[in-house]
C-alpha cells in the first residue's frame, strides 16, 4: 500500500468504537487515513441524509453529528482530501444477506461512497452473542485482528488488481479470529428473510429471526452464500454494485404502450 493513498475511514458504530481505531491503527501504516465518522452509534440507520450536521475536531479526525451517509458526502464533498478508497468499519456485528444491505449504516456509508464513484469496502465481523445483548459483549483491538488484516490486504491491492472495474464496493464479513488466518470466499448475499412480529398490547415487537440458526451444521443458507461462509468460519466477501440499476423490462413496455394507447390491457 502506497503512503500516497488517500482512504476516507467511516463507520456507524461512532468515533469512539474499538472496531474504527483498529482499522485506523492497521490501515494508517501504509496510507494516509482521514477519519469522518459519527460522534454517536448511529447503527441500523441505513442511508439516511441530514441537511445539516454539526462537526467537531476528534483525535481521529472529524466527529459528525448525523448519520454515515452524513460522514461520507461530509468527507467527500468538504473535510477531507478526496480519496482513492472509502473503508467503512469495522462493525460490530455481522452485515450478512440481501435485506441487511439498505439497513446497514456500515454498508450504506459504502453505497453512498458508490453513488461519488469513489470504491468502497464496508467490513463488519460476525460476534456470536446467545443470549446476551450485542452491546453487553465488549471486544479489544485483538479481536479485531482478523477484520484488520483482510481488509488492509483489500485496500493494498484490490485497486490495481482491478476488482473495483466490476463492483462499485465490496461487503466484508469476517468471523472471530481463532489464531489462524481465516480462508477467504468469494460470496453473494443470502436471500433469507425472516422477519417476525408479535403484538402485545399496544406494542408490536419486531423480531429479526434470521440470527437463530448460526449453527454451521444446521444453518439452511446455500453453499456460496455470505452467511453460510461466516458460519463456517471463513472471510465472506460479496463484490457488489450501487442498487436502483434497471433491467430491461418486456411486460412493463407492453402496459406503458397500452396506457399510452388509451387501451385498457386487462381486454387482450
Amino acid at each position: 500500500m502506497s503512503d500516497d493513498l488517500e482512504i476516507l475511514l467511516t463507520n456507524d458504530d461512532g468515533i469512539d468504537s474499538t472496531g474504527i481505531r483498529a482499522l485506523h491503527d492497521a490501515l494508517s501504516e501504509q496510507a494516509n487515513v482521514t477519519v469522518v465518522a459519527p460522534a454517536t452509534d448511529q447503527s441500523a440507520c441505513g442511508r439516511s441524509i441530514s441537511h445539516e450536521v454539526d462537526v467537531t475536531e476528534h483525535e481521529l479526525g472529524y466527529a459528525v453529528h448525523g448519520t454515515p451517509a452524513d460522514c461520507v458526502v461530509a468527507g467527500l464533498a468538504e473535510l477531507g482530501p478526496f480519496p482513492d478508497l472509502v473503508v467503512s468499519g469495522c462493525n460490530k456485528g455481522a452485515n450478512l444477506g440481501e435485506y441487511v444491505l439498505g439497513r446497514s449504516g456500515t454498508v450504506s456509508a459504502a453505497v453512498e461512497a458508490a453513488f461519488f464513484d469513489v470504491p468502497a469496502i464496508a467490513t463488519s465481523m460476525y460476534v456470536p452473542v446467545d443470549d446476551a445483548p450485542l452491546s453487553e459483549i465488549d471486544l479489544t483491538a485483538a479481536d479485531y485482528a482478523e477484520a484488520t488484516r483482510i481488509t488492509t490486504f483489500l485496500a493494498e491491492h484490490a485497486l490495481e488488481a482491478g476488482v473495483f472495474d466490476h463492483a462499485a464496493y465490496l461487503n466484508v464479513n469476517v468471523p472471530l479470529p481463532d489464531g489462524e488466518p481465516a480462508p477467504v470466499e468469494i460470496t453473494e448475499p443470502s436471500k433469507r428473510y425472516e422477519m417476525d412480529a408479535v403484538r402485545d398490547g399496544t406494542a408490536v415487537h419486531l423480531k429479526d429471526r434470521v440470527w437463530e440458526t448460526m449453527d454451521p451444521d444446521e444453518i439452511p443458507d446455500p453453499e456460496g452464500t455470505d452467511r453460510r461462509a461466516v458460519a463456517e468460519g471463513r472471510i465472506s466477501i460479496s463484490p457488489l454494485a450501487a442498487p436502483h440499476t434497471t433491467n430491461h423490462h418486456e411486460s412493463l413496455e407492453r402496459l406503458v404502450d397500452s396506457y399510452t394507447d388509451g387501451v385498457d390491457p386487462s381486454s387482450d
